[in-house]
């Protein structure tokens, strides 16, 4: 949510982190909610994670952004330039976040296009149509069409309305941003999706399986993200894969 690198006037109302409001964004841009959830991560201990629907897809992570995290996260952005090349079909696919407040969004993009989920989506659906004409572009372009996307606003203004907790406004700055981890299906790596970043992040775990992306993902984010923080309450996780009997 957090929106410090944000770089148009454009602000959205941030996301709550809750799994059915980010299914029913999902679903009213192409997604089969049938086939496909998103489900919560109630801890990270091997009992509570045997509870999420496999093969996990992605794992969105909410949390607050600390000195320490921001200190992080420019150190390892250093020497790290935004490419201005166009993607290619079978890539990783990364916006820039520009929009504020948007972080929640661009979690979900990044967990829809970056997985075996993306197949499934109709080609006449928005979100087919929105990723398909963001390949060929540079990051930048990339990040300029979803500012025009009237049906990707739509939809994140519905799920933003629809929280359990009431939303802040757009103009406020949250100290909580989403991002995304995926597994590297051409690497077999974990691999995190930020627009804040500079492009896709490989993390250096390998992930022989996509069963193991949840585990993985969630030992990173204990690791690493925790770790920073350990006094810390406001993580919350969450998970796409297969839609289960609750959902």
């Amino acid at each position: 949510m957090n929106s410090t690198d944000a770089s148009t006037s454009m602000r959205w109302v941030p996301l709550e982190s809750n799994p059915e409001l980010f299914t029913n964004w999902a679903a009213a841009l192409g997604l089969d909610s049938t086939k496909y959830a998103y489900h919560d991560i109630f801890g990270l201990d091997p009992a509570l994670l045997s509870m999420v629907p496999q093969p996990v897809e992605a794992v969105l992570l909410l949390f607050p952004v600390s000195e320490g995290y921001e200190a992080n996260r420019h150190k390892e952005d250093k020497d790290v330039e935004i490419t201005q090349e166009g993607g290619k079909d079978g890539e990783l696919i990364w916006w820039k976040q520009t929009i504020g407040n948007a972080c929640g969004t661009m979690g979900l993009l990044h967990s829809l296009a970056n997985t075996s989920v993306r197949s499934s989506l109709p080609d006449s659906s928005p979100l087919a149509k929105l990723i398909s004409k963001s390949v060929p572009l540079n990051p930048i372009q990339r990040a300029e069409l979803l500012t025009t996307s009237r049906e990707l606003e739509a939809a994140h203004t519905t799920a933003a309305s629809g929280g359990q907790s009431v939303a802040p406004a757009a103009e406020e700055n949250i100290d909580l941003h989403f991002t995304c981890f995926v597994r590297d299906q051409e690497k077999g790596e974990l691999v995190e999706l930020d627009g804040r970043r500079k492009g896709p992040v490989h993390r250096g775990v390998r992930l022989a399986a996509q069963e193991d992306l949840l585990e993985g993902a969630c030992n990173w984010v204990r690791d690493n993200y925790m770790a920073m923080d350990p006094n810390a309450v406001q993580f919350n996780l969450i998970a796409l894969g297969p839609a289960g009997s609750d959902d």
